[in-house]
């Protein structure tokens, strides 16, 4: 089969179009709720930003705004700013870089916005500098790991250590305050020095299994693989809190 030079035209256009397609379907699409996800993939590394506003003033504002968010965890880059509205070419240059489109009192064309949806590109159109820096806020605070806040949640002292078929070595002992809670973490100290780390899986009143043993009550603890319990080791029950980070916002004002 002979193909005419117009239909061999249409054939290297189709697969031309048809490679595109895939390779845009298989692109990661950046947008601020979905910054963190690909941050942990290791897709992008930092937020790439084109900024379109109505004036050179407010480029520059929002410049010195976003600047002021790089953390160690990502990087914000404006990669181009200008006035006027957001165009194909900025879509198509969002497109290459994987960058999101910022308007400030500018709207995309509909030009931009057929090829933004086209390109999986993300616009964004403020009115107030405020808003559109709380939004660039919000999504980079969940790239920030929590802090971890430890807080014991009870203690307890063997009174006696004793043998079950089906736990291996079990502490007898008295909670002293606060309470014990069945799968929490627990660190065993013997003359207030740490001996081991472990789970409580296992915790049992007289015959019976218990979620959680309060202060004033005497239960059984097991820590799985421990087994070298002593008398008077105290059993400190304990889990971390994690607390979510938050940036400083920037000082820009609630107008331009």
């Amino acid at each position: 089969l002979v193909l005419s030079e117009e239909d061999a035209r249409n054939l290297s256009s189709e697969r031309q179009a048809s490679d595109r397609a895939e390779r845009l379907a298989t692109r990661p699409r950046v947008t601020l709720e979905g910054l963190h996800d690909h941050i942990a993939e290791g897709k992008i590394k930092e937020l790439n930003i084109i900024v379109k506003a109505d004036v050179e003033g407010s480029i520059e504002a929002l410049r010195g705004s976003l600047s002021q968010f790089d953390t160690d965890e990502v990087r914000i880059r404006v990669i181009h700013g200008g006035v006027g509205a957001i165009t194909e070419t900025d879509v198509m240059l969002a497109s290459a870089s994987s960058a999101i489109i910022l308007g400030f009192t500018v709207r995309a064309t509909p030009e931009a916005e057929r090829a933004a949806d086209r390109e999986r590109v993300d616009i964004r159109t403020y009115t107030v500098i405020y808003e559109m820096v709380s939004d660039i806020r919000a999504g980079l605070e969940g790239l920030l790991e929590p802090e971890l806040h430890e807080q014991v949640l009870g203690r307890a002292t063997v009174r006696e250590v004793f043998r079950a078929p089906r736990y291996g070595m079990i502490a007898g002992s008295y909670v002293n305050n606060g309470r014990i809670v069945r799968g929490s973490k627990v660190r065993v100290l013997r003359d207030n020095r740490l001996v081991a780390e472990g789970i409580v899986d296992s915790l049992r009143r007289f015959k019976d299994d218990a979620s959680d043993v309060a202060a004033g009550y005497e239960c059984g603890i097991g820590l799985g693989s421990f087994n070298d319990f002593k008398v008077d080791d105290v059993l400190e029950c304990y889990t971390h809190e994690e607390i979510a980070r938050t940036l400083q916002a920037p000082s820009t004002g609630r107008g331009r």
